[in-house]
């Protein structure tokens, strides 16, 4: 399992929701929060879940954590548009389970829009604590 690595996802690519066809991970049993605040909004026409790398800002963001290999790493990756100006970015968090945590605190990657990346955002709503089902039917994948 060392070539598996944790993600910790709370928006599109949760169990469910609209984009998990692209997260073939394995899902780690229960429900996750990042240990540190971070501002989650609704963006633009298309209500795309932006959670801003803002440490200390916001909620404290609930989501679900998977083991996912390179390939579906990759994937994610490429969905989230890590290597583009206006893509999101990968970086690593602190998440805990939300009942029945010892405190135990676990490191996992998270897609993350840079704190500039507001200036000129339609936010729509937030900052919120988790993106819900309600959110994901407004939900506009992107075109092209």
């Amino acid at each position: 399992m060392s070539d598996h690595v944790l993600v910790f996802v709370f928006g599109t690519l949760k169990e469910g929701f609209p984009n998990f066809q692209t997260n073939r991970g394995r899902r780690i049993p229960g429900e996750y929060r990042t240990v540190e605040r971070f501002p989650l909004y609704l963006i633009g026409e298309r209500m795309s879940p932006w959670m801003i790398d803002l440490a200390g800002e916001g909620e404290h963001v609930e989501g679900q954590l998977f083991s996912v290999d390179a390939e579906t790493l990759a994937a994610m990756d490429r969905l989230e548009r890590i290597h583009e100006a206006d893509g999101y970015r990968r970086i690593e968090i602190s998440v805990t389970l939300t009942t029945g945590s010892d405190g135990l605190e676990t490191a996992a990657f998270a897609y993350v829009k840079p704190e500039g990346s507001l200036a000129n955002a339609d936010v729509r709503k937030g900052p919120m604590p988790r993106y819900a089902l309600a959110d994901a039917a407004l939900y506009r994948p992107r075109s092209g």
